[in-house]
């Protein structure tokens, strides 16, 4: 099959490439991130080892990375789509094989300048897959049933394997974010329905499946004060630390039950906490406030795009940062249970601030070449 891009061939150089880029998207970017690094400083009880510092070079080196996809013509992300999804599932199965063991999960591969978390890179890979496989697919096709049986083949496949390390929560959002790309396309509400229908009729099969303490985190999100000195321990003292913040909170390196060590993960999974601790409602409201103009300019630049494959990049890009920031500051006030992901930009971590910075990458590539034309038959040469 030969594959035909309908390509303009006035391409930009680099320089008008550069012209375009959303410099206050950048800006935006820069001053999220740069709360992060405050919150880590102060995690550390005023000292920028051994999280910030770290942090800074993480995300120095993610900036340059993000200016590289984004220079990067949108049509050779095309071309790379599934290439790349597959060498993330082989990283998938690696961990299985080689993977290293920590907090009682195997979900990392140790490269030794960087430990490496797979199923971050699956998200941004999957969705590039699942938006080459979309583009140009009409509602007729999207009507078949046989059409959408390859798609669900490239989540299930690293949904499962990500089950098996365990990891439920990144599961959960590689399977959303494809529910949200398959509701782009026209699929049909009635298969959304059957399809949340079988599952909810599963979860006492699904149950029995689970680990000790995925189950212990189920029965600990409806009841907290069951254990309040063991599995409730961390929720509990997320939601005092969170009341005790007040309206205005108790000031920068103030959180007295992050900074007495009561709050556990303060680094990572609790980040949002101790920043509503020390900033109170009112500095609550202004960083969520920051983070949705994140996702604005991700709607916008998606909305703004006349090819499918850039709009579903950048919508599926875009709702999979919203799911970061939902989970994780829902986690933290306890409307759902803890499930251990990171608030991007925010929390400490390698592969998810490089794996976040691959993605605004993407986002701006789709932005540049937002006017480029690409016919439904796919792929030549440029």
């Amino acid at each position: 099959m030969s594959w035909d891009l309908g390509v303009d061939h006035n391409d930009m150089t680099i320089a008008e490439k550069l012209g375009q880029v959303s410099w206050s998207l950048v800006l935006l970017i820069i001053v999220v991130a740069s709360i992060g690094f405050a919150m880590l400083y102060s995690a550390a009880n005023g000292s920028f080892d051994p999280w910030a510092s770290r942090q800074m070079v993480r995300f120095a080196a993610g900036l340059g990375m993000m200016m590289v996809v984004a220079l990067v013509d949108i049509r050779v992300w095309m071309r790379l789509a599934y290439p790349l999804y597959a060498l993330s599932l082989v990283l998938l199965i690696g961990v299985e094989l080689v993977g290293q063991i920590g907090m009682g999960a195997q979900r990392w591969i140790d490269l030794g300048f960087i430990q490496l978390q797979p199923s971050e890179l699956m998200k941004v890979c999957l969705v590039l897959a699942l938006a080459r496989y979309f583009h140009g697919a009409s509602l007729e096709d999207t009507g078949r049933i046989s059409y959408l049986l390859p798609p669900l083949l490239l989540v299930l496949m690293p949904v499962a394997l990500v089950l098996m390390q365990p990891n439920l929560g990144t599961s959960l959002m590689l399977l959303m974010v494809t529910g949200a790309i398959f509701f782009l396309v026209g699929v049909r509400l009635w298969k959304f329905a059957l399809v949340i229908g079988s599952g909810l009729a599963a979860i006492p099969v699904v149950w029995q499946f689970m680990h000790d303490y995925q189950r212990n985190r189920v029965r600990t999100f409806l009841n907290p004060e069951e254990d309040p000195l063991g599995t409730g321990y961390h929720i509990m003292q997320s939601k005092i630390a969170l009341g005790s913040g007040g309206m205005f909170g108790k000031g920068f390196l103030m959180g007295s039950q992050s900074h007495l060590n009561f709050l556990p993960e303060k680094q990572t999974d609790f980040i949002f906490t101790m920043l509503g601790e020390e900033f109170g409602l009112t500095g609550s409201l202004g960083f969520l406030g920051l983070y949705c103009l994140l996702l604005v300019y991700g709607l916008v630049i998606g909305l703004r795009c006349r090819h499918q494959f850039g709009r579903l990049v950048a919508l599926g890009l875009t709702f999979n940062l919203f799911l970061y920031l939902f989970i994780n500051c829902a986690m933290n006030m306890g409307l759902i249970p803890v499930v251990g992901i990171p608030l991007p930009l925010i929390s400490y971590g390698g592969t998810a601030t490089l794996t976040v910075m691959i993605g605004f990458g993407l986002l701006m590539s789709v932005h540049i070449h937002r006017d480029v034309r690409l016919s439904r038959r796919g792929l030549t040469d440029f």
